[in-house]
């Protein structure tokens, strides 16, 4: 297989894949009725949006490459070598309500690691593109994560996940309010990402994510100049959940300072 082949002819077809995915789910959320969503789970919402964008895209990846495992938030899948990996609306619970803070999130994956990654925010009409050594772009412009030097200087997102305990949420955030962080929660974990990516925010932390929420937002960040966590690191991690860390690189020393259980930085590219 030529890895370099491989890997440029599925950024041509992400790049127009995700505009049409984009579409869909701003059709979606203009044309929603209020209260049209179903729980999978406590505060685990599903949109027929959803569903109809993951569709669009495992179509049109099953006709392009056959060859290519997918993994969907909806409709499930089994990762191998290679791999898209899809969330056809990060932000379920804001796009039900009618919040405007929503993506759609594809990434490509070789050997477990994204070499590719899609993140739109349909309703600003934005698209995140990065390939693995080719840095991180808004609208086809360049982004780089903040220069922000200290935590007591930093704005930070801070994931919760039913996974994990309430007590263990609390440690983390304690530690971060003593360095002096200032911490919100936006409820899209892919945004989340490419806020630090474009240095909007400092560092995104989650201590259980899926890989759909976050891969594509990772490599975001490290082609944006900052780093990020080990995790997901094989293709059998793809299918699990796992500790997601992201940080501009000034401050990233200080948030490893949390000392959580697998939230490590890889080194710098």
């Amino acid at each position: 297989m030529n890895i370099k082949n491989t890997v440029e002819t599925r950024a041509t077809f992400l790049k127009s894949l995700i505009q049409r995915a984009a579409d869909c789910a701003l059709d979606g959320y203009n044309n929603r009725s209020t209260g049209d969503y179903s729980l999978k789970g406590p505060q685990d919402y599903l949109t027929e949006t959803d569903l109809a964008v993951e569709n669009l895209i495992r179509d049109e990846i099953s006709r392009a490459f056959p060859e290519d495992a997918i993994l969907g938030e909806e409709t499930g899948g089994e990762p191998n070598e290679m791999t898209w990996i899809i969330d056809p609306i990060d932000g379920t619970e804001n796009f039900a309500r009618g919040t405007p803070h929503f993506c759609v999130i594809i990434a490509f994956c070789l050997n477990g690691r994204a070499v590719l990654s899609a993140i739109a925010q349909p309703v600003l009409k934005t698209i995140y593109f990065a390939q693995q050594g080719k840095g991180a772009y808004k609208n086809d412009q360049p982004i780089h994560t903040s220069k922000t030097a200290s935590l007591d200087q930093a704005s930070l997102e801070f994931g919760w996940s039913r996974n994990i305990t309430i007590d263990e949420h609390l440690s983390v955030q304690r530690y971060l309010l003593e360095q002096g962080a200032s911490i919100h929660r936006r409820g899209s974990g892919g945004l989340a990402l490419v806020w630090v990516a474009e240095g909007w925010s400092d560092a995104y932390l989650e201590l259980s994510m899926n890989s759909w929420d976050c891969v594509a937002g990772m490599l975001l960040v490290e082609e944006a100049g900052g780093r990020v966590g080990h995790w997901p690191n094989s293709v059998a991690d793809l299918a699990k959940k796992g500790p997601v860390i992201a940080s501009s690189p000034l401050i990233a020393n200080a948030i490893e300072g949390i000392n959580y259980p697998n939230m490590k930085l890889k080194d710098s590219l």
